[in-house]
């Protein structure tokens, strides 16, 4: 059972830390994905309703423990004092003198966002002594510490795990949500529970095929990762994407899925290219008939249809990973077809985050007619392997 917020009590006047993940794509300084930042706000403006004052910290991108100036979070602080409705205030620092003064000018129900935690070398350290030192820096500026930053629950980061030992704390709502949808996915999904994975890289899903080739009714391959399982039914793929290390693996769990009755269906049919760019000449063939210079870039029309039909009697769906390159938008038909046949559903529909989210904003889509979009590609996969998430685990009630 995780501790909730108000596991933390009166909150006025207290400084209450919160973890999001405001990891945003950027362009430069423009935004071109604001996703992240939309799902931190309940968290943040409840406990500023409460008179809390609220010191927001995050990570963006994967700059090497010094300040790079691309990996900035101030093109972040405008849009979350706009979804806020009120300023946020920023220091230019971690845990250095401006983020002391930022923190000491607070005053009840105001907010401040400190620079990006990885500019600082404690945060990702595999050093516990120089990850524990982070935490403490960190620590020291508030009363209370709430996690709401799911993306980075799988990590044993100063964030994340240290800090959550240093004060009083609890999981955000966006955090207990996404516990709560996810494991409602795993433990006791409604049936028939349908798994849809995409994607280019198989090796990122073989946990997940592992762990619910006991627990779904039937999964739907797509994306990249499907080539490797025609590889290893002795279909011809072309140059299309194959983990050959992972060919017997696949082999493997096709048998195994038939011996526990769950279905694996495959596409039937691919539109390929002979070579990946947004503009390349395209033609559709048989899935498993590749002709040895095309590659495979998208589900064709009759596995659109085909996933549609397996998707109908669903009561329980999880995806994960596109169908094709949907950032071109040649490629890009099975993805949303996919994420319209969701949409369409009276199933309990959860969307583990990553690129299968990002989609579903990029095409236009709206978010609410699904029931659970995930903040965290990683972490929801983990979850859904049943993996035990170090941020998870320390918000329970009896770790403490």
């Amino acid at each position: 059972m995780l501790k909730t917020l108000e596991s933390l009590g009166d909150l006025r006047g207290q400084r209450v830390i919160v973890r999001s993940d405001l990891n945003v794509p950027l362009d430069g300084t423009t935004i071109t994905d604001d996703g992240r930042i939309r799902a931190a706000v309940p968290t943040i403006s409840t406990l500023l309703e409460q008179g809390a004052r609220v010191i927001v910290i995050s990570h963006l991108g994967r700059p090497k423990g010094a300040p790079e100036e691309k990996y900035s979070l101030r093109p972040v602080v405008a849009r979350l004092g706009e979804l806020l409705g009120r300023e946020v205030a920023f220091a230019t620092d971690t845990v250095g003198e401006s983020a002391r003064s930022t923190v000491e000018s607070l005053g009840d129900g105001e907010v401040a966002l400190l620079e990006n935690l990885r500019f600082n070398p404690g945060e990702t350290s595999k050093d516990e002594a120089e990850r524990r030192e982070f935490a403490q820096k960190l620590a020291a500026f508030g009363d209370a510490f709430v996690s709401d930053g799911f993306g980075v629950v799988h990590r044993k980061q100063a964030s994340v795990y240290d800090l959550a030992q240093l004060l009083p704390s609890a999981a955000g709502s966006l955090v207990v949500n996404e516990v709560e949808s996810l494991r409602k996915v795993t433990d006791e999904p409604e049936r028939p529970f349908v798994v849809i994975l995409g994607g280019a890289k198989i090796a990122d899903k073989l946990g997940v095929i592992e762990n619910l080739l006991d627990k779904a009714d039937r999964l739907l391959i797509g994306g990249g990762m499907a080539f490797t399982f025609h590889k290893a039914q002795g279909g011809e793929i072309g140059t299309s994407l194959l983990d050959e290390e992972r060919v017997p693996t696949v082999r493997e769990y096709l048998e195994r899925a038939e011996a526990n009755g769950v279905e694996i269906v495959l596409p039937v049919d691919s539109v390929v290219a002979k070579e990946f760019s947004a503009d390349a000449e395209s033609t559709v063939v048989e899935a498993d008939k590749i002709p040895a210079d095309q590659e495979g870039l998208d589900i064709g029309p009759k596995t659109v249809e085909l996933f549609r039909e397996k998707l109908a009697d669903a009561h329980t769906v999880f995806w994960n990973g596109p169908m094709g390159v949907f950032e071109f938008e040649r490629f890009a038909a099975g993805t949303k077809a996919v994420a319209e046949a969701l949409a369409e559903s009276e199933a309990f529909t959860v969307i583990g985050g990553g690129d299968s989210a990002a989609a579903i904003r990029t095409l236009g889509l709206d978010e609410s007619r699904y029931s659970h979009i995930s903040t965290g590609g990683g972490a929801s996969l983990e979850l859904i392997e049943g993996k035990e998430l170090p941020g998870i685990a320390i918000l329970e009630e009896d770790t403490k």
